[in-house]
């Protein structure tokens, strides 16, 4: 049991929420990269105007910042941006929307993840510790 305690240490953490935050991400950007023109329609009618704008930046957020963060290269800078983003959806779904809490828990737990590797960095298994 102590020898598995010893092996989880911090870089393997953030090794694992890099690459859950990551995933997820990516896999919910590419759709909107392949086609901006219906993500854009899609965020005029939620409210985001002009939606060609706010789908774009979306949509690249969500696609290259999740690349950015698997591969450990501004991790920080990507997360940011995702912590921002995870931030307007929760506003956006509690106010505008008045969905119920099951509705914005993904959006905070997004936030919690971006927030760890905002903190913490990317760790010892990134791009960005080879230099």
């Amino acid at each position: 049991m102590i020898n598995v305690i010893l092996l989880l240490n911090s870089d393997w953490v953030l090794f694992f929420a890099r690459t859950v935050l990551a995933t997820v991400m990516i896999y919910y950007g590419l759709p909107k990269t392949r086609d901006l023109k219906s993500n854009a329609r899609d965020f005029a009618k939620m409210g985001f105007k002009p939606g060609w704008l706010w789908g774009t930046i979306t949509a690249f957020i969500e696609f290259f910042g999740g690349v950015a963060i698997l591969v450990g290269f501004l991790a920080e800078i990507a997360a940011t941006l995702m912590a921002f983003q995870a931030i307007v959806g929760m506003i956006w779904k509690i106010t505008k929307t008045n969905k119920p809490f099951i509705d914005w828990s993904y959006d905070l737990m997004l936030l919690a993840v971006s927030l760890i590797i905002i903190t913490f960095g990317s760790g010892a298994y990134s791009i960005f510790s080879l230099f």
